[in-house]
């Protein structure tokens, strides 16, 4: 059964890893498919963020639009789909990286981590996309 429009926001909402999917414009190639943290607040943008230069970024860039694929299996199948074309791509700052760390990590290990990924991943941007798209279903619990 489809999610109403509530149910696939708040569930996007909740921190998920999201599977990220862009096509590379590769005729003979599936889309480019890996995990990634996300943020989101129902009725806003999506935001994701990546390495400058890292392949996902390129892609994005190219391409100009993303998909997030977001599921769970307990207490029921649940899985929401989002699609929609990037609308800005922005500079990282150590405050977005403590934000999107903050919802992944347990509160003691976020200024650790915020610390060593602020050293030693490079250059980061933080994309945003404008969820256009949606595809999402409750299957229960079988």
């Amino acid at each position: 059964m489809a999610l109403s429009r509530e149910e696939r926001e708040q569930f996007l909402a909740d921190p998920h890893v999201a599977a990220l999917a862009v096509d590379e414009g590769e005729k003979e190639r599936a889309p480019l498919t890996v995990p990634i943290w996300y943020q989101y607040a129902p009725g806003g943008d999506i935001w994701i963020m990546t390495g400058r230069d890292s392949r996902k970024g390129r892609a994005i860039a190219q391409a100009g639009r993303f998909c997030l694929m977001i599921d769970r299996l307990e207490p029921t199948i649940r899985y929401v789909s989002v699609e929609g074309p990037v609308t800005e791509t922005i500079p990282s700052t150590r405050e977005l990286l403590q934000e999107i760390s903050a919802r992944y990590l347990p509160a003691d290990k976020v200024d650790a981590y915020v610390d060593m990924a602020w050293k030693s991943h490079g250059e980061q941007v933080v994309i945003h996309m404008q969820p256009q798209r949606w595809v999402s279903s409750d299957l229960g619990s079988l």
